[in-house]
């Protein structure tokens, strides 16, 4: 089951984003409404959704031993949005969201043609040894990380250096003083910025 909001483009671009959220949170987030909407508006059809852990409760954080489950619920996400869209489709989530999301990415390099990933979860705040990038050199999926220069989940120089594992092409946007959590302000001009890194 997927459980989320669907946004239609007026004029569709072909191309098509499944954007989900962290391990706090839900598809209602502020920034991923914001976004959404933003890419809708650039032309993208846009299906915002909840993980399954999210849909199964309504707080509290996911469970490792379940992370296959959310995994499978991003598959779903992308099979939906194929129906749609015949052009691109991206995946994006925030934090866990995101993490999960490459992942997925890596267990099947055919899921999905693009990945834009917001705050990716490097390590663990005041844990840089426990880094989540045991993966990365099995994604084969251009990516697209932005990321806040105040997040304590990784700094920029960190993310630099740990994306370089990643054998695709990839890209990373630093927002300014920005933390974990980025603001709904990115939708102004992450549509753009999206498109010309996909050109």
């Amino acid at each position: 089951m997927i459980q989320g909001f669907l946004h239609e483009p007026a004029t569709p671009n072909g191309n098509g984003l499944a954007l989900t959220h962290g391990a706090g949170g839900n598809c209602e987030q502020p920034t991923l409404v914001a976004l959404a909407d933003a890419f809708a508006e650039a032309g993208w059809f846009v299906l915002r959704y909840d993980l399954p852990f999210r849909q199964e409760r309504k707080g509290g954080a996911p469970s490792p031993a379940k992370a296959a489950r959310d995994r499978e619920g991003i598959r779903r996400a992308a099979a939906a949005l194929q129906e749609l869209a015949k052009g691109t489709i991206a995946l994006s989530g925030s934090s866990y969201g995101g993490r999960q999301s490459t992942m997925a990415a890596a267990e099947d390099p055919k899921l999905a043609d693009a990945l834009l990933l917001l705050s990716y979860p490097l390590h663990p705040p005041g844990k840089p040894e426990k880094l989540r990038t045991e993966h990365f050199p099995k994604i084969e999926t251009p990516a697209m990380f932005v990321h806040g220069t105040r997040d304590a989940f990784g700094t920029i120089e960190e993310l630099t250096a740990a994306i370089k594992l990643i054998p695709a092409r990839t890209e990373l946007v630093a927002v300014d003083k920005a933390p974990h959590g980025l603001p709904g302000k990115i939708a102004t001009w992450l549509p753009a910025q999206f498109a010309e890194f996909l050109c």
